[in-house]
């Protein structure tokens, strides 16, 4: 299981990511309300619940596309730990280049669908500074290789692409300049099952293998059981249940969580 490989917080004096009290209101409705925690490198934290429970609300907070009414999200830079809610825009677009990926459950939304392959790898490494072509080639022909898309397709777009390639190359793009932190919205969402099963052997690899510090939200239990750490379970905006995965899976002490694994509530 990945819980055995990833580094544990115990092992950790900082967390990457200190997250307290982070609420989010639409008027009179709750989107997620004093949901606090800490996140440290190398571990891998899921956060599940119904539609509507909060759990995209939360994660488009904590990657700073949505501005919470309260609460602080540290982030541990090379400067010391920051609160990304009062950075300046210039830092939250460096932040995101660089020690940041956000990974969308439609890949549309975060290719260029009308650049190649190579192109949208190449990208990512432009904003952070690459200006050698042949050597920008080199590392996109090899990251294609590594999320298992042909290198002959490097000159392709991604409008030619599957859907489960459109979101390899998706991933391609996001770890290409080996953030710290990857934020992951349903990455399995809307594929085939024989096509999930691919990616999420994938992702288990490339997490495992570049010791990455992740935030998936997910409706699937399946996806959390093989990929993440810890689990935060929520409802109506709120955290109602959260430890290690295998824990809450296998005992789940909250009523609701009981109902998600009994798969008596769709989420």
């Amino acid at each position: 299981m990945m819980g055995q490989l990833a580094i544990t917080p115990m092992a950790q004096d900082v967390p990457l990511l200190q997250v307290d009290g982070v609420t989010k209101r639409y008027g009179q409705r709750i989107g997620c309300a004093d949901v606090s925690f800490d996140l440290f490198p190398g571990e891998v934290l899921g956060i599940v619940g119904e539609s509507g429970s909060g759990k995209s609300t939360l994660l488009s907070c904590l990657a700073g596309h949505l501005r919470p009414d309260l609460g602080r999200v540290m982030f541990d830079t090379a400067q010391g730990p920051k609160d990304t809610l009062t950075m300046s825009e210039t830092e939250r677009r460096r932040l995101m280049r660089t020690d940041w990926a956000y990974v969308h459950q439609n890949p549309r939304d975060g290719l260029r669908m009308g650049v190649s392959a190579g192109g949208n790898v190449g990208e990512r490494l432009m904003a952070v500074g690459a200006r050698h072509y042949g050597s920008i080639r080199d590392s996109a022909t090899d990251w294609l290789t590594r999320v298992e898309i042909s290198a002959e397709r490097i000159d392709d777009r991604p409008s030619a692409f599957s859907g489960g390639m459109q979101q390899r190359l998706q991933i391609a793009r996001n770890l290409v300049t080996g953030p710290r932190l990857v934020f992951m919205d349903e990455p399995t969402g809307g594929l085939d099952v024989s096509v999930q099963a691919r990616l999420l052997d994938l992702l288990r690899g490339l997490v495992r293998d570049m010791g990455l510090s992740a935030i998936i939200v997910t409706h699937d239990l399946a996806v959390v059981r093989l990929l993440a750490d810890r689990l935060m379970v929520m409802k109506s905006g709120r955290v109602v249940e959260q430890g290690l995965t295998d824990q809450v899976l296998d005992d789940p002490q909250h009523a609701y969580t009981q109902l998600l694994v009994s798969s008596v509530l769709q989420v």
